[in-house]
């Protein structure tokens, strides 16, 4: 089933951007070697275990260059793909695979690599309440595909841009004076404006939680780099009277400590902003 994302108006703009990136003026080689008449076939190969991810985008990418191009999907996105299993098989013109071929799996490397990614962290912390989030720490551009590669991985969204929640961090209590007076501002503004989004404040210590507590209508509170015991005398603290997330310099060896300290949330940079590629190839194996 074709996902929504698909019909987003930025993945279009993506996928052409990316094609002139990479076609230019034409393909030189495929055009001089493969006569324009030729049809073949390709196998998607995963390389090594992982989530797939992207399949669709990838499928999007070659009707972009030649609409009778098809793709088959033999493990759909979201499955676990084995070293040496072929994910998808791709039927055409045998030019227009080769001139798809390097943006389709550039954007298929990247979404398997951030939901296989994904899917380690929320392994690591299944059996407790914790959800793994993502953050706004993705490639420029790719926002749309990185977020939805995280879900597909098991994970959660956080917000997607600075214009559906509000989220204030330490240099937005430096500009405002102080924790309350920048709740404060928030909440005057939103109201003036009639905007309704759920307000999230940034805290560094205990003393910054405890004047979270006595804001108005505060929805979640972040615990920004708190030691293990920090983030549990919060999380008892806070007593379930607002959502708790924990955040900075998560790891998948850390990961489940910070999830038993009774959190509701993760968010994890390292989803989209270090991410490796999953290795996939494409292996062009019968013309006619």
């Amino acid at each position: 089933m074709t996902h929504s994302v698909l019909h987003d108006s930025r993945v279009s703009r993506l996928i052409e951007l990316a094609l002139m990136e990479d076609i230019g003026m034409g393909d030189l080689t495929s055009d001089a070697i493969i006569p324009e008449s030729q049809l073949g076939r390709a196998d998607l190969l995963c390389k090594e275990d992982g989530i797939v991810a992207g399949l669709e985008v990838a499928a999007l990418v070659f009707q972009y260059c030649d609409h009778s191009i098809t793709l088959q999907q033999l493990i759909p996105d979201g499955e676990i793909a084995r070293k040496g299993e072929s994910i998808a098989a791709i039927d055409g013109s045998t030019r227009s695979i080769l001139k798809g071929e390097r943006t389709a799996l550039n954007f298929l490397q990247r979404m398997s690599g951030i939901a296989t990614t994904t899917h380690k962290y929320v392994h690591a912390v299944a059996g407790t309440r914790a959800r793994i989030i993502d953050t706004r720490k993705t490639a420029p551009g790719l926002r749309v595909l990185d977020k939805w590669a995280v879900r597909l991985g098991g994970g959660f969204n956080h917000r997607f841009g600075l214009d559906d929640m509000v989220l204030i961090k330490d240099n937005h209590i430096v500009a405002a004076g102080g924790l309350t007076k920048a709740v404060q501002m928030c909440r005057t503004f939103l109201e003036a404006q009639e905007i309704d989004v759920a307000i999230e404040v940034e805290t560094k210590n205990l003393d910054e939680v405890r004047e979270a507590l006595y804001c108005r209508d505060i929805q979640r509170i972040m615990l920004d780099n708190f030691s293990l015991d920090e983030m549990r005398k919060a999380v008892e603290l806070i007593a379930r009277k607002v959502e708790v997330e924990a955040s900075g310099g998560v790891t998948l060896q850390t990961v489940r400590s910070i999830a038993e300290t009774g959190v509701d949330f993760i968010s994890v940079g390292a989803l989209t902003h270090s991410v490796k590629g999953l290795d996939i190839s494409l292996e062009l194996h019968h013309v006619l």
